[in-house]
């Protein structure tokens, strides 16, 4: 199976009138992350579904993210908190993207890639930035194939 772990595009900050699950993404925002969908679009990357968290900039990355799913895109509540056993159990089928937050992205990949997700101090997702794994959907199951910071994929 091949995972796509995608961290929302830049959103409005804390504090400016949205609490914190309804912050959409600002303009900018957007306009960068066309740019992230449109450089993994020329390197071939598709998904047969998409997941993701149920707050506002999640909801509004996945739908950039159209593009590149051929399948089905979905609300994943267990994508608005800390992983665990019981996401890691609802991946399926062989191309799936996840969309979230920081630091659950990072833990979600260490937990996939090292089996415990207190090693997610390895990885630092920016907004935007995209790891791509492959592997048996199970902790400690999957390897690394790419970790892309969303500036390189803009100069793509």
């Amino acid at each position: 199976m091949e995972v796509l772990l995608v961290r929302h595009a830049i959103a409005v900050e804390h504090g400016q009138m949205h609490p914190d699950e309804a912050r959409p993404l600002t303009k900018a925002g957007r306009a960068r992350f066309r740019r992230v969908v449109s450089a993994l679009d020329r390197l071939g990357i598709r998904v047969d579904r998409c997941l993701h968290s149920p707050w506002t900039r999640a909801v509004e990355t996945a739908d950039l993210l159209s593009p590149l799913i051929e399948g089905e895109s979905m609300v994943e509540p267990l994508l608005a908190r800390a992983p665990g056993e019981e996401l890691v159990a609802s991946l399926r089928g062989r191309r799936t993207a996840l969309v979230g937050h920081e630091p659950w992205m990072s833990e979600l990949a260490s937990l996939l890639m090292f089996g415990d997700a207190r090693e997610a101090h390895r990885f630092v997702f920016k907004k935007g930035g995209v790891a791509r794994l492959e592997g048996e959907p199970k902790p400690g199951g999957m390897r690394l194939l790419a970790f892309l910071p969303p500036g390189a994929l803009r100069k793509l």
